[in-house]
């Protein structure tokens, strides 16, 4: 294998390269997680992550992936037998459908292309079908990493409201939380579920349940078993700034000082520095001549773009050659799109010119494959990124 000099592109979908600044502040020696200190630092946490997930609520903060993240919300919420509506839109929504089944959930799937977000007219009708209210909660992946879809989850919420549906509100934001603008307050949603290696920027090994009071109002009443994932076992502790357990304490220094990095920055300019990304990222695409996965303009992801490859080219074949080339590591395509998408993360520590260094990489990876395109894609991603205002200048712009 070739060693190569000089950075690593990591340019995957998550986990997302981690700051100097977070690597910093992770490098402390672990402390007395019952002490003072640390109830210190424990509160610091909770009541950053209200910010980030824009909640008044609590958020529950485990020593997880995001897997165990999703499992938290199932088992706090619903009971086995009871029936829930999913949406197909990509590979973990997928995944998050079979694992509710394994809990014994009577799941209705709506199918999906993987080209589209979840439809809220589709919801609607559904919801609106459903006279004696037997779907208790509604599942929805905001940002489906798989396939770089971004769905429209205030309007979601909106027909749930308009056809006064009483259902549970449960929400994936693994690989959009503090990168995609997610208002879990504002848009009523009960259960938000979310990870460290995304937005966050930081390394896998926190997972997130963000949680209304209808949510926990249901998980008092409902029969699944639990123990470790236990949201009131929780947020007694919490309430002090403690765990219930040993917590992942160089993770939780990691991030409270990502938190902070985000809120120095702003929000919106978060949101805005992701929005340009991406555009800059589809400008190379489409010059490129090739396909953005997502079909509707609306939904496209702020944190990944997912790149068809033509056909009779393997998109693992040139992640492997781009990478031993030029040193990026690029998203591959997951079950139904394997070997015929590569993915280009753009999210998290990312700014122009790390960009633009990616998607060099990128080009010069598609003459190496062999991959027919046109070149100047990195051209016409440079004047996108010219053409639209930078975050701190959004305000100046009127943005």
């Amino acid at each position: 294998m070739t060693k190569h000099q000089g950075r690593h592109f990591l340019n995957i979908p998550g986990p997302s390269p981690v700051p100097d600044r977070v690597l910093r502040a992770m490098d402390m020696p672990v402390i007395d997680h019952r002490s003072a200190e640390f109830a210190e630092l424990g509160k610091a946490v909770f009541e950053g992550c209200q910010k980030i997930f824009k909640t008044k609520g609590p958020v529950i903060v485990f020593p997880s992936s995001g897997t165990g993240a999703w499992e938290a919300a199932i088992v706090n919420t619903l009971s086995p037998g009871d029936k829930v509506l999913m949406v197909e839109t990509g590979h973990f929504a997928t995944l998050w459908q079979q694992m509710a089944a394994r809990w014994g959930i009577d799941v209705d799937f709506l199918p999906g292309d993987w080209r589209h977000g979840a439809s809220p007219a589709e919801i609607e009708a559904k919801l609106k079908a459903d006279k004696a209210h037997t779907i208790k909660a509604v599942m929805v992946v905001h940002n489906e990493t798989s396939t770089g879809v971004t769905s429209r989850v205030g309007e979601i919420r909106n027909v749930m409201d308009k056809v006064g549906h009483p259902a549970l509100l449960l929400v994936d934001t693994i690989s959009s939380l503090g990168s995609v603008d997610f208002k879990h307050d504002e848009w009523k949603v009960d259960v938000t579920v979310s990870c460290s290696q995304k937005g966050f920027m930081l390394p896998p090994g926190l997972g997130f349940n963000a949680v209304s009071e209808k949510a926990r109002a249901s998980s008092k009443t409902n029969k699944m078993p639990r123990s470790y994932w236990d949201w009131e076992e929780m947020l007694k502790p919490n309430a002090n700034g403690f765990f219930p357990y040993t917590p992942a304490t160089n993770l939780l220094y990691g991030l409270r000082e990502a938190i902070a990095m985000m809120l120095e920055e702003g929000l919106d300019h978060v949101f805005a520095r992701h929005k340009r990304l991406a555009a800059a990222t589809r400008a190379a695409v489409t010059h490129w001549g090739l396909e953005v996965l997502c079909q509707e303009p609306a939904e496209y992801s702020p944190v990944l773009t997912a790149v068809l490859m033509p056909p009779g080219h393997d998109a693992d074949k040139f992640r492997k050659i781009t990478l031993d080339k030029y040193n990026i590591s690029l998203g591959s395509g997951l079950s139904k799109v394997a070997g015929k998408v590569f993915r280009i993360g753009h999210l998290g520590e990312c700014n122009e010119l790390t960009l633009l260094g990616a998607l060099s990489g990128v080009e010069m990876g598609l003459s190496a494959a062999g991959v027919p395109h046109r070149s100047g894609g990195v051209d016409a991603a440079m004047k996108t990124l010219e053409d639209l205002p930078q975050g701190n200048e959004l305000k100046a712009a009127g943005g």
